[in-house]
C-alpha cells in the first residue's frame, strides 16, 4: 500500500519502507510545490540518501554547493553531509528518494507533519523529532 503523508505544503508517498525490507531501505516520492523549501538544513547520522529528479527542477544545497536537479538526474547525499532543498522554480517538483539503510519509515514524516498544523511550523518540535530519528538539525550553526 502506498501511503501519502502531507508535511506542510509537501507530500511524501512511501513506495517501500524499512518494515517491508528488513530495514534495508526506505523509498518514497517527494512532491514539492513551487516556492516551497525544507524548513531545517540537516545531516543524516545513520543513512545515505539517493535522490532522482522526476518532474520539475529542485534546488539542493550540499556542503554549501548549490545543485539544480532536473528530471532524469540524480544526486547522492552521504551520511553526515549538510544539506537542504527547495523548489524555487515554477511548477511542481517531484523526486524519488532512497534512504539506506531504512531508519525512519513513515513514522518520522507522520511525527514531523504534526508540527506543521499551526500557521508557522514549530521548529523546536521539528528539531526534537529529527534528533530522535538520527537527523541532526543545523538551524543554529
Amino acid at each position: 500500500m502506498h501511503e501519502t503523508i502531507r508535511v506542510g505544503e509537501m507530500s511524501v508517498t512511501f513506495l517501500m519502507t524499512r518494515h517491508e525490507t528488513a530495514d534495508a531501505l526506505d523509498m518514497f516520492e517527494l512532491t514539492i510545490p513551487s516556492a516551497t523549501s525544507v524548513v531545517v538544513p540537516h545531516t543524516h547520522r545513520n543513512y545515505d540518501e539517493w535522490v532522482f529528479g522526476m518532474n520539475g527542477i529542485t534546488t539542493w544545497t550540499l556542503n554549501g554547493d548549490i545543485i539544480l536537479l532536473h528530471p532524469g538526474e540524480s544526486l547522492f547525499i552521504p551520511r553526515g553531509t549538510p544539506h537542504f532543498f527547495a523548489n524555487v522554480h515554477d511548477g511542481i517538483g517531484r523526486v524519488m528518494c532512497l534512504q539506506t539503510p531504512g531508519v525512519m519509515g513513515p513514522e518520522y514524516y507522520r511525527e514531523i507533519a504534526r508540527h506543521y498544523r499551526q500557521e508557522e511550523p514549530d521548529l523546536a518540535g521539528i528539531g526534537d523529532v529529527m534528533c530522535r530519528y538520527g537527523v541532526d538539525p543545523l538551524m543554529n550553526r
